[in-house]
This record gives C-alpha cells, sequence and structure tokens, in this order.
C-alpha cells in the first residue's frame, strides 16, 4: 500500500492549521503514523515525546476491546508533517489522500495506548475515529503534543463517585465500585454516623474524605469483616449496616473528639484516622463478635485511653509523636494502626484474663 485514501470532515479553526476526522481500521493508523516514544540521543539531544508503554493499561484495554459490544468514541489524535493531501468537493465532501512511499508521515499525538492494545486484537472491520492535523513542522507538531495532553484530567473523586452508576467497566474498579456504593448509601441514605459528613462532589460541604472511606470499605472487603459479607446477596446492605453501627459507636465513645470535627482539629476524623479505625472495626467484628454499635462500644472504651485524637501526644511503641503529626500518608496510616490494633489486642486479653480470674 501506498497511499491511503479517506473520506473525512474538516473543522474550521485556527487559520495556519487544517483539522479532520476519518474513520480507520487500527492496522492502516500504524501504517501511516508512528508512536514516537521519547528518549534522548547518544549525544544527550531530547527525541520523541510518547511516554513508554504502560502494560497493563493496555492489558485492560485489549481486554476490554474484545468484548463483542466494545466501543471506543474517543478518538486517536495524529498529527502529519507533510505528505497529505486535502481534496475538497464542491458539496463539502472532502477526501484525503495519505502518502506513505516515504514511511508513515503522520504522528500519534494522543492515544497510544489504545492503539497499541488494538494492534494485538483480530477484529476485522473495527474502525476508530482518527482527529487529525497538519503542522508545518517538528517543533510545532510538540507544541501541539504538549497542549493537547497538558489539560486538566477528571479529579478521580469525581470518578469514584460516579463508578457506582456505571456498569461493565475493567476489573480494576470492582473493588472500588462497591466501596463507592457503600460510601454513597452511608453519606446519603440515612446513616446515622456518617450521613452528610462525606466529602464528595455532590456534597462538598462534607469533611470526612470520600476516598479514605473508601480505603476503609476496601480494606475490610479484602482482609476483614465485609469479606465474610461478600458471599451474601445482600452484601452492600450489611456493609453499610456494619459500618454505621461502628462510628455510631465511635461518636458515642470519641464524644466530642467526633462530633463536628473537622481533620485538621481531630485525627479521627482524618483520614489516616478513618482509614487506620477500619481495622479496629475489623478486629473487634473478629474477636468479639461485633455487629452492633454497643458491641463495638466495648472495645472502643478500652482503646480510648491510648489515643490522642485532639490533643496530647501519641505513645507509641517506638516513637511518641504529637498528635497533629499524623499524617495522610501510606507510613504514618502504617504506624497509626499497628499502635491502634496492637493497644486493642493488648486490653482485650486483659479483659478476658480479669473474667477468667
Amino acid at each position: 500500500m501506498t497511499f491511503f485514501r479517506f473520506p473525512a470532515l474538516s473543522a474550521r479553526q485556527a487559520d495556519d492549521h487544517d483539522v479532520f476526522v476519518f474513520a480507520a481500521e487500527p492496522k492502516q493508523v500504524l501504517e501511516f503514523a508512528q508512536i514516537e516514544r521519547v528518549g534522548r540521543s547518544d549525544s544527550g539531544e531530547l527525541k520523541g515525546f510518547q511516554r513508554h508503554q504502560i502494560s497493563s493499561h493496555i492489558r485492560e484495554i485489549r481486554t476490554y476491546m474484545a468484548r463483542d459490544d466494545a466501543l471506543l468514541p474517543n478518538a486517536l489524535i495524529v498529527a502529519f508533517l507533510g505528505d497529505v493531501d486535502i481534496q475538497r468537493h464542491k458539496d463539502g465532501r472532502i477526501e484525503i489522500e495519505i502518502d506513505v512511499r516515504k514511511g508513515p508521515p503522520g504522528f500519534v499525538v494522543d492515544g497510544q495506548q489504545r492503539l497499541t492494545a488494538l494492534s494485538g486484537l483480530d477484529k476485522p472491520g473495527f474502525q476508530v475515529f482518527v482527529s487529525a492535523l497538519i503542522c508545518k513542522d517538528y517543533d510545532q507538531l510538540r507544541q501541539q503534543f504538549v497542549l493537547i495532553n497538558s489539560t486538566r484530567p477528571l479529579p478521580k473523586t469525581l470518578i469514584y463517585e460516579l463508578l457506582p452508576t456505571v456498569e461493565g467497566l475493567p476489573e480494576r474498579y470492582s473493588a472500588r465500585r462497591f466501596a463507592a456504593r457503600v460510601v454513597e448509601r452511608l453519606n446519603f441514605c440515612g446513616s446515622q454516623a456518617l450521613r452528610a459528613q462525606i466529602r464528595q462532589h455532590t456534597n462538598p460541604a462534607g469533611v470526612i474524605s470520600d476516598t479514605a472511606m473508601q480505603k476503609l470499605v476496601m480494606n475490610s472487603a479484602a482482609h476483614g469483616a465485609i469479606r465474610d459479607l461478600i458471599t451474601y446477596e445482600d452484601r452492600e446492605d450489611r456493609a453499610v449496616a456494619l459500618i454505621d453501627e461502628f462510628f455510631t459507636a465511635v461518636a458515642k465513645v470519641f464524644g466530642g473528639e467526633w462530633t463536628g470535627m473537622a481533620p485538621r482539629h481531630s485525627r479521627l476524623r482524618h483520614g489516616a484516622g478513618i482509614v487506620a479505625m477500619g481495622f479496629v472495626m475489623d478486629l473487634l467484628y473478629a474477636n468479639q463478635g461485633a455487629v452492633k454499635a454497643e458491641d463495638f462500644v466495648v472495645g472502643l472504651e478500652l482503646l480510648k485511653p491510648y489515643t490522642a485524637w485532639t490533643s496530647g501526644i501519641w505513645k507509641m511503641a517506638e516513637y511518641e509523636i504529637p498528635w497533629n503529626d499524623i499524617q495522610n500518608t501510606p507510613s504514618d496510616i502504617d504506624l497509626l494502626t499497628r499502635h491502634l490494633v496492637s493497644a486493642t489486642k493488648r486490653q482485650l486479653r486483659r479483659l478476658r484474663r480479669a473474667a477468667n480470674e
């Protein structure tokens, strides 16, 4: 093949650019456009602009695109440096002719992971949209790459809030989708302790991090109490009820350290505190069979003297840390979790020994 011809639509935009869109098969795109990955020459000069392949992302796209009902409405963006002839007809139609005799004249500006994923599939006749522009030189092409790829992405918190309403998503979203639905119900559907308390795009007045609450749910579903509930058909109802009962007990035991407090004033309402307390919930469920608020209250009362949510010092095994030095980082969350769980276990053992004497 030395030429490709496609019917296309042209858009009026910048005076010094031709912008058009057409449909092509992925294998055709790879014949007239190249993916030039960023790197350095032997002399240290920057060349290319595309990031390297992300294998897990490509596999995920390929798994989805292998489905018969798969759609890819968002276009690949290709920039050409010459060797493209645009034929404009009187009736408004245009046709583009791409000359590939000297090699691919196009460069993939956006969509390289999608294109790479599609190249490994056998889907005869499947087409993608190609949004194309013609650049005068390579510097202008690289400029367009930066501008196109520097737009602000959707906040993850918005994506996570949308998950409960979306079906057929990649597997990596499954756990997050369940967690997002549980958190949504806790925030909007009559929870005693958490109603309207969780900050989401549709509830910006909330103060508790939605991602921290989702992390609590996902941790528990993977290794804790909620894992035992997953086998039930009404697992979502049970997860919502369990978490609500736990935080009802938290509000009762810790009182002013919980009620009405902002994360900067109470580490109990902070992302680190929320995630760490999720492990305390799992411990009390496993060791004490706690499922109701009154069950959780017993263990939380034992834990209370070893906390410093709003003032004082966290007196941990190897460290003494001012109450507000706990940050929402993996290391601090792990440190706080180990302290809370260890303190609760010690006090439960003492309680059992006292009961047996």
